[in-house]
């Protein structure tokens, strides 16, 4: 809220209000002088002094009127260029013809250009645009015929108001940016400050719960689960809010809670998916994810592609490390290639395995991770050492224009 005061006390507006409100009281005595250095010339001077008197009485009280935008309202311009309006029509009831035909000026005279500015600056150029229209169309009334100095007059004021007009809407809408900017950081400051205390408590509470709740084991260890979970979607709300909309089930055979990412049905949107929000269901308790700050662009095939081979991956470690196993998933942001490492704590892969399971009809690594990989122009390369657990690396470059298949 401090901001955002800050922002209107730096707004352009108000001194242009209070330079209109200077420029009102100013004309109306220039006007009034106009008229007394050429009382003597007036056929009907009664007639001018009732206008100026009124006139004078009017500036003064409508003062307050033009201190702001909230206080000029709607009715108060119609009424102020209604004044100013009649003030110049009335120019030939009081004048003299000879004057009026030698290019005398108006009663109101400079102080008709306060009316329009009005309008300028409450409505911007369209509103001014129709004000200097109404002004003109009267002074060519009261010339009875377009002479040069009218013309000149009436193109001055058209033009200067609806200049003036485009700068007060280009200056608003800029204020508009600038105070959605300060916001914006303001919010961001508050989600730094949030994430750090969330860090220095909430989130060492709960690692802690969970590795006491291992290690005494019953309900116990359910209970550092489930503090696990919490744990992992909380640092992933905090460094970025990149989690998407998931469908949450049970596993009652592993015990392991799987995420899926539900995707929009149709076709791909347009435009590059960040692979980072794709991947961040997958990080749980036992899961970490490991991942570059700013966004990973990648084409949505490709994305979604490399998105479900992890998800293999990592579901082959579910199925031979079991449900206990940790997993470590790194994503690279490469300039020509995404690289996305999945790695596991298990016994390691025997060697001549992965060819025995192929021969046997078990095509998960060959299918669900390297056919998928191998579609999109990328590799899959797969690194095992009994003992020391296994490593998927999957590369997939970012020139990736065909779309995968849809599984």
């Amino acid at each position: 809220m401090a901001k955002r005061e800050r922002v209107m006390r730096m707004s352009v507006e108000q001194p242009l209000w209070r330079a209109l409100a200077g420029y009102r009281v100013l004309t109306v005595l220039y006007a009034i002088g106009l008229f007394v250095s050429a009382y003597h010339r007036f056929d009907r001077p009664w007639v001018a002094v009732a206008f100026f008197a009124f006139l004078f009485v009017w500036t003064l009280a409508t003062l307050p009127k033009v201190s702001g935008a909230a206080n000029c309202t709607r009715r108060f311009l119609a009424a102020d260029l209604t004044v100013a309006l009649a003030g110049v029509l009335l120019t030939r009831v009081a004048d003299s013809a000879a004057r009026i035909e030698s290019g005398g000026p108006t009663l109101p005279s400079i102080w008709t250009a306060g009316a329009v500015l009005a309008f300028a600056i409450k409505g911007g150029w369209r509103w001014a645009a129709f004000a200097s229209t109404l002004v003109a169309v009267a002074n060519l009334v009261e010339r009875g015929a377009p002479t040069r100095d009218t013309v000149h007059n009436v193109i001055l004021v058209w033009v200067a108001s609806i200049a003036i007009g485009y700068v007060v809407e280009v200056a608003r809408a800029s204020e508009r940016t600038l105070a959605r900017a300060l916001e914006i950081e303001a919010a961001t400051r508050e989600r730094e400050r949030l994430a750090r205390d969330i860090h220095d408590g909430v989130l060492q509470v709960l690692a802690m719960v969970q590795r006491r709740g291992s290690a005494l084991g019953g309900e116990a260890a359910e209970l550092g689960r489930m503090a696990g979970e919490q744990e992992v979607a909380l640092r992933t709300l905090v460094s970025g809010g990149l989690v998407p909309v998931s469908r949450v089930s049970e596993d009652a055979a592993l015990g392991a809670v799987v995420r899926a990412v539900d995707e929009p049905d149709g076709e791909d949107p347009e435009g590059p998916l960040d692979l980072r929000a794709l991947l961040a269901p997958y990080a749980t308790a036992r899961v970490t994810l490991s991942e570059p700050g700013a966004a990973v662009p990648l084409d949505p095939s490709a994305a979604r592609e490399l998105a479900a081979a992890v998800g293999a991956a990592l579901d082959n470690v579910r199925k031979h490390v079991g449900a206990d196993a940790r997993a470590w998933i790194l994503v690279e942001d490469e300039p020509d290639v995404v690289i996305v490492t999945v790695r596991d704590d298990g016994p390691g892969i025997p060697e001549g395995r992965l060819a025995q399971a192929e021969g046997e009809g078990r095509l998960g690594v060959a299918l669900s991770i390297r056919g998928r990989l191998r579609e999109l122009g990328g590799t899959a390369e797969l690194v095992s050492v009994p003992g020391q657990g296994t490593e998927v690396e999957l590369k997939v470059p970012k020139d990736v224009r065909g779309k995968a298949r849809t599984r």
